[in-house]
């Protein structure tokens, strides 16, 4: 008889990160611990984000699948800061710059 191969659930996480200087990332993962020492300590952090350090995981949503959250990662990506930071439940200080 074969073995039964026991499948584990994946999970895959759509997330914002907030780099050091106020700005916003959108990326997904599979190991979202993983991914945000990597974005802030490791070389295969994304390019924008390695001269952005420290970065602070901001949001994140889950996904059973691989393709659902790339789709929700695009959807993020189109949206404004502002619609952004409405997402992720922060709103800093009124400022000029922001125009909010």
């Amino acid at each position: 008889m074969p073995k039964e191969v026991v499948k584990k659930d994946k999970v895959y996480f759509v997330y914002i990160l907030k780099c050091a200087d106020e700005t916003l990332y959108t990326g997904s993962t599979s190991d979202i611990e993983k991914r945000v020492i990597v974005h802030n300590t490791g070389k295969a952090a994304a390019k924008y984000t390695r001269v952005r350090r420290p970065v602070v995981l901001m949001y994140s949503e889950s996904f059973v699948s691989k393709n659902d959250a790339l789709k929700r990662e695009c959807q993020i990506k189109k949206m404004s800061r502002l619609e952004k930071l409405k997402l992720i439940g922060y709103l800093p200080r009124q400022s000029k710059k922001m125009g909010i």
